[in-house]
C-alpha cells in the first residue's frame, strides 16, 4: 500500500458561491479568497441588493479596488500580488425584467442570477415571493443560457427547518424545471440526501443542473451546533443536517460526477453578531477553505478526486476555461486562528483554535 501523499498539487480552484460583503468587511476577507481561488461567483445580497447591471459593475469595481489596495501592500513587503477574478451576479426580484437579463448577459460581466426565496436567509427580504412574477426574466435566462443560482429552501413557517430543502425540490424546483426545461440551474449549498440524489439522477430532459457543496456540510452534521452547548459559529442556512445526509454529500462530492462542484458559501459575520441573542447564519471558511476540503476528501479516502470537484467541474458548468495556474497543499499542521481582523471588529473562522493536517502553500 502506498503511503499517504505529503504534497498535493492541483489546478487552481474556483469558488462558485462566495459572500464578500462590502466596505471594510470586503477589504478584510477578500485576500483570504484571492490567496486560494482564481475566480469566485460573488453573491449579490448586499444592502441594497445588487439588482441591476449598473450595481453589479459598481460592486465589481469596489472588489477590484480592494484587491489592488491589498496588492500594493504586498508589493511593498516584497510579496507577489494576488491574481483573482470576481464573477458577478444579479439578485432576482419579483420585478426583474427580461431586459435586465438581456443587458446583463450582453455585458459579459454578469455570470449568473441568484434566486433567494424572500426571507430564506441573510439579506433575502427583497427576494422572490412567487416564481410566477419574474417569469419573463427566467424565460430570458433560458434563451441566453444564463445560469440561475438557487437558494433551495421554502420559507413556509409550517415546514420544519430541517425539511425545507426537501420540500423545495418537490414544490419549487421540479415544477420550475418542467416549465423551463432549458434553464441552467445551480442548486447551491445542498445539504440533504434527497438533494444529492435528485441532482445525481437528473436526466438531460431538464436542462443543465449542477450543485455546489460546502466544506462545512461535508465535515459536520447538526450535532456540531449543539456540542457542549450552542455553538453559533457552526450555525448556517441551510442548517447542518443529520449524519445520513452528510454521508450522502460526501459520496456525491467525491464521486467524480461533474454535476457536483465546490462552493464555499463562506459568509463572514462579526463575532458579536454571531455570539448574539439572535445570531446570524453563516460559517466563515474562506481563510482555510482548501485545507477544509482536503480534510473532507482525505477522510473519505478520495484525495485523488479533489481536483475535479474543486478545479474542473465548476468551470465546465459555467462554460469558462479551466485555470492553468496551480495550487499546492502540503501535509503540515495548519492552526486555525481564534479570530481574524474584520474591519473594526473581528471574525471567527470555522474550527477556530483547531489544527488541520493540510496547509496551502501561498
Amino acid at each position: 500500500m502506498s503511503s499517504a501523499p505529503t504534497i498535493l498539487r492541483i489546478a487552481r480552484p474556483d469558488d462558485w458561491h462566495l459572500h464578500l460583503r462590502d466596505g471594510a468587511a470586503l477589504a478584510a476577507v477578500l485576500p483570504h479568497t484571492a490567496a486560494q481561488f482564481g475566480r469566485a461567483i460573488i453573491m449579490p445580497n448586499l444592502k441594497p441588493p445588487v439588482t441591476t447591471l449598473e450595481l453589479a459593475r459598481a460592486y465589481r469595481d469596489r472588489i477590484v479596488q480592494a484587491l489592488a489596495a491589498h496588492n500594493a501592500q504586498r508589493e511593498q513587503a516584497g510579496r507577489l500580488p494576488l491574481v483573482f477574478e470576481p464573477l458577478m451576479t444579479l439578485y432576482l426580484t419579483d420585478n426583474t425584467s427580461a431586459d435586465d437579463i438581456l443587458r446583463a448577459h450582453e455585458s459579459g460581466l454578469v455570470h449568473a442570477v441568484k434566486l433567494y426565496p424572500a426571507g430564506a436567509t441573510t439579506n433575502s427580504d427583497a427576494g422572490v415571493t412567487d416564481l410566477r412574477r419574474p417569469i419573463k426574466a427566467l424565460e430570458a435566462m433560458e434563451r441566453v443560457g444564463l445560469p440561475l443560482c438557487v437558494h433551495g429552501e421554502v420559507v413556509d413557517p409550517s415546514v420544519d427547518l430541517f425539511d425545507r430543502e426537501r420540500v423545495f425540490i418537490d414544490q419549487k424546483l421540479i415544477p420550475l424545471r418542467r416549465s423551463l426545461p432549458g434553464l441552467r440551474i445551480v442548486f447551491e449549498h445542498i445539504t440533504t440526501r434527497e438533494a444529492a440524489e435528485y441532482v445525481r439522477d437528473a436526466g438531460s430532459d431538464g436542462g443543465d443542473l449542477g450543485a455546489t457543496i460546502t466544506a462545512h456540510h461535508l465535515l459536520y452534521n447538526r450535532n456540531a451546533i449543539f456540542s457542549g452547548g450552542v455553538r453559533p459559529h457552526y450555525y448556517c442556512l441551510p442548517v447542518l443536517k443529520r449524519e445520513t445526509h452528510r454521508l450522502a454529500l460526501v459520496e456525491a462530492a467525491t464521486s467524480g460526477d461533474p454535476r457536483f462542484f465546490l462552493g464555499t458559501d463562506s459568509a463572514p459575520h462579526a463575532k458579536g453578531l454571531k455570539e448574539h441573542a439572535c445570531g446570524c447564519a453563516g460559517c466563515y471558511t474562506a481563510l482555510h477553505a482548501m485545507e477544509l476540503y482536503a480534510t473532507a476528501f482525505e477522510n473519505a479516502g478520495k484525495l485523488d478526486r479533489l481536483e475535479g470537484f474543486a478545479s474542473h467541474f465548476g468551470a465546465d458548468f459555467y462554460r469558462l476555461p479551466r485555470n492553468t495556474q496551480t495550487l499546492t497543499l502540503e501535509r503540515r499542521p495548519f492552526a486555525v486562528p481564534a479570530a481574524v481582523a474584520y474591519g473594526e471588529t473581528e471574525l471567527v473562522p470555522l474550527d477556530a483554535g483547531q489544527t488541520l493536517a493540510w496547509t496551502c502553500v501561498h
